[in-house]
């Protein structure tokens, strides 16, 4: 695995600000419970705090250092600071051996130090760190002393840290952080994706009163479109034994700041934890939290205990939900179709250590393509997901990372038993989130003995299934593939990937015919397959699993292809006509909750070290960088209606051919109402948008290229104006290339500064060879730095190609930089570039 190649990105800025109370458990000083406050802004601690004995927090992200090595605790504490690299969180050690060419990644023991300054005071404040997620099991120490653990990753904890702490000196804290295999952790090692480690999400020191506020956790037992009950179940700790008078008060504001409800408690405290639940006067005329308006209000809860006093304050919405059995999804008494995505954590770059602008970019893209759904998978994701789930309409199927790995122990038990319970109740106030999953595919593969057997995984699920709803009585339970166990929990969806691992896509409606009969309460989660940007085909696999054997044959031979997934090419065309096919079956049948595709982005896994890109499920409608393959634009096409847009497929598909006299196929996907396609000028003709017509929904049209240029142009219309434009130019020749006898490699200076560098394999004439896509590997010597490991298509240094072109971007520096490429045919082709 190669040394780490360093970038510096920008420093993510948050537009919304919170603190996080917590949920303590007393015989543990770790605690499992963050939830989310506001407002508050994101301070970086610099050392100064108010002393007044008020709840502050401030963000701990900055002036870290970190060891990648497995020592004991007392030789990590006393290795010279030299020897630590310095860094920010989010931090993983996992952000490129991810996605080098080398089997595997790091799964081991981690090291990670900074120094905090506590000012003397005479208040007894509380501190505690709090974590939003560390993968996947820590060790906290201060001064030398532990403060706390925490087994499992995906979810927050905090720590007390304050019997510790010396007052007016710099205190030393120190992580140790574990991703080893571990068959007594969920997920599974044998998941299908990457089990990334280290301090993954943001790190916080909070500072509180000694009585304060634990959580508060939001009720909504009764709503409807008239009215709406809200019921508070607030825990506050009492640290001072004297004080035994409390007050509480909670005052809930609509979503335009008006207080619409009010309402007091108080009563003697005993020391320790303490629970209090406040029933707010009925709500008349909610304004419903959905996905096209998700109104949120705000609970205010303020505490006053002698001269102490806390606040905190949650977001919540007001909906109400139902799968009718063997039908149709209800929200707010309204029939609503689920258009689904999955979204794993994850981006080129950063591994799973994303900043926070980079979680709600992805968020901000899956509602803009018109998504009303997302399943978080597999496992529950970063806070700023649910707050932008929450504010932007997205409704949500949070998943416990049971992925595989079948049932294990008593400790592997109770171990996963505590992670849905921290799952829920950090995440429980999120109106966004309707679906509590069990798990995934947790039968297969078993990590310990009997693990697979069904009557133990019927009884676990069972269990798990009655604490979900012990802990969340107003939300229903999911899971996806465990088919004897389809009864236990409320929602379930079997596997149906019909087009890719089996049968064909013109057989999915008859697929999700089946599966109603079989589920009371169906939802179809993963659907789809996987393209490699820039590979494209005039003739891709049909709907009926057929392909023409000959592309250049006038008469068609056409041959049946048995598993798309093993022997199909990986075609945006092919992926783009599947898609298209499935949603116009979902979005014209009245009885179907509705589907999530499978998955939003490309991201990394070590089972797939085949793939065009090696070690990436490139199954996402973006790569993992986040920018849209053509398959992106169906959906957009099918699932919103402004802003008006077109797109011709495909601005990645510029070189065609084909035999003189032979019409195209060109598509322009759109919402616009009607759409007309112009070729070098002339008018092709007016299409009307028809969703129930395949494919592009009828805005498909056949044409016939000239030799050399061709330049298409598209036109949307709405309301009978114009609305939208796409235009994209094609270089079409009319002969086959010969053989391939040449690797080309050229090189173009990008925006950005840095070199894209690109390798074209052509025949003896010069053409290029649109049929080559064996994989092409790059080299380096010199200045500057080719950029690596990052899983997408120029970034990559081993990579398939894509209709006889591959690409790698390259960071110059002054000097020469010699650049080569070689495939299992080619020898090489090198390019120098100086600067």
């Amino acid at each position: 695995m190669r040394p780490e190649f360093e970038r510096t990105y920008p420093h993510p800025v948050s537009l919304f600000f919170f603190i996080f109370p917590c949920l303590i458990f007393m015989s543990d000083p770790v605690d499992a419970g963050i939830t989310e406050v506001f407002p508050q802004e994101r301070i970086p601690y610099t050392g100064d705090f108010k002393p007044d004995g008020s709840r502050q927090n401030y963000l701990l992200n900055h002036g870290w250092r970190y060891l990648e090595q497995n020592i004991p605790l007392d030789e990590a504490a006393n290795r010279e600071v030299a020897a630590w690299q310095a860094i920010d969180l989010p931090h993983t050690w996992n952000r490129r051996d991810a996605t080098d060419n080398e089997p595997g990644y790091r799964r081991d023991v981690g090291w990670y130090r900074c120094e905090i300054f506590i000012a003397e005071y005479s208040s007894p404040l509380i501190y505690r760190l709090a974590f939003e997620g560390v993968n996947i099991s820590c060790e906290i120490f201060v001064n030398g002393q532990k403060a706390g653990s925490h087994v499992g990753g995906y979810v927050g904890f905090t720590v007390d840290i304050t019997q510790f702490l010396e007052r007016g000196k710099n205190n030393h804290i120190l992580l140790r952080v574990d991703n080893s295999i571990d068959p007594q952790i969920i997920p599974s090692q044998k998941s299908d994706f990457v089990i990334f480690g280290g301090i993954v999400r943001d790190v916080w020191l909070q500072i509180l009163p000694p009585v304060f506020i634990e959580r508060a956790q939001i009720r909504t037992p009764l709503v409807n479109a008239s009215q709406a009950k809200t019921r508070i179940e607030i825990v506050f700790e009492n640290r001072l034994p004297e004080i035994q008078n409390i007050s509480l008060s909670v005052s809930v504001n609509n979503p335009a700041g008006k207080t619409v409800g009010r309402e007091k408690w108080s009563g003697l405290s005993r020391p320790g934890e303490n629970a209090v639940t406040i029933e707010m006067p009925l709500l008349h005329d909610p304004q419903l939290w959905s996905p096209e308006e998700p109104n949120l209000y705000i609970a205010q809860i303020t505490l006053k205990a002698g001269n102490y006093s806390d606040m905190v304050a949650e977001r919540l919405g007001y909906r109400w939900y139902e799968f009718k059995a063997h039908g149709p999804f209800y929200l707010n008494g309204k029939r609503v179709l689920l258009r689904g995505t999955h979204r794993h954590e994850d981006y080129a770059g950063y591994g799973n250590a994303m900043p926070d602008s980079l979680h709600r970019k992805d968020m901000r893209m899956i509602k803009k393509m018109g998504a009303n759904f997302v399943r978080l998978a597999h496992y529950p994701q970063d806070p700023e997901v649910y707050r932008a789930c929450d504010e932007l309409g997205l409704l949500v199927w949070d998943e416990l990372p049971w992925c595989r790995g079948g049932v294990g122990d008593e400790t592997w038990k109770a171990n996963t038993r505590r992670l849905l319970k921290e799952q829920i109740v950090q995440n429980v106030n999120h109106p966004s989130i309707i679906l509590w999953s069990l798990g995934n595919e947790i039968y297969w593969l078993p990590d310990f003995p009997g693990g697979g057997n069904v009557d133990s995984l019927r009884v676990f699920v069972g269990e798990l299934n009655g604490l979900a709803h012990q802990l969340d009585p107003g939300r229903l339970t999911s899971m996806r593939k465990f088919y004897e166990g389809a009864d236990i929990v409320d929602v379930f969806s079997p596997s149906i990937w019909s087009g890719w691992y089996s049968g064909v896509y013109k057989n999915y409606e008859q697929a999700l015919n089946s599966s109603r009969e079989n589920y009371q309460h169906f939802f179809h989660a993963e659907y789809g397959g996987s393209s490699h940007v820039g590979r494209h085909t005039e003739h891709p696999v049909t709907g009926e699993g057929l392909v023409k054997a000959d592309e250049w044959a006038e008469k068609a031979t056409m041959i049946d292809v048995a598993n798309i997934a093993n022997t199909g090419d990986w075609s945006e065309n092919y992926i783009v006509d599947l898609f298209d096919w499935y949603l116009m079956v979902s979005e014209k049948l009245d009885w179907l909750a509705g589907n999530a595709q499978w998955a939003f982005k490309d991201f990394p896994t070590p089972l797939r070290p085949e793939n065009p890109i090696p070690y990436m499920n490139q199954k996402g409608l973006v790569d993992r960088a986040g920018n849209p393959k053509d398959a992106y634009y169906v959906f957009k096409s099918r699932w919103t209606t402004e802003p008006k847009f077109c797109y011709i497929e495909s601005h990645t598909w510029t070189e065609r051919s084909g035999l003189p006299g032979q019409e195209r196929e060109v598509c322009v996907f759109s919402n616009c109402d009607a759409v007309r396609l112009v070729l070098n000028r002339v008018d092709q003709g007016y299409r009307e948008r028809d969703p129930e017509a395949y494919p592009a929904a009828g805005l498909s049209w056949h044409v016939l290229f000239a030799e050399g240029r061709n330049d298409l142009l598209a036109i949307g219309y709405a309301g009978g104006k114009q609305a939208a434009r796409d235009s994209i130019s094609v270089n079409y020749r009319m002969n086959r290339n010969d053989g391939p006898a040449e690797l080309n490699l050229s090189s173009k200076e990008l925006p950005n500064g840095n070199v894209l560098i690109e390798a074209r394999v052509v025949d003896a004439d010069g053409r290029l060879c649109l049929d080559f896509n064996e994989r092409v590997y790059f080299a380096h010597n010199g200045a500057g730095e080719l950029i690596t490991a990052q899983g997408t298509p120029s970034g990559s240094d081993v990579i398939e190609f894509a209709n006889g072109k591959a690409a790698i971007e390259l960071i110059p520096a002054k000097g020469k930089a010699v650049i080569e490429a070689r495939t299992q045919d080619f020898k090489g082709s090198y390019i120098v570039i100086e600067k």
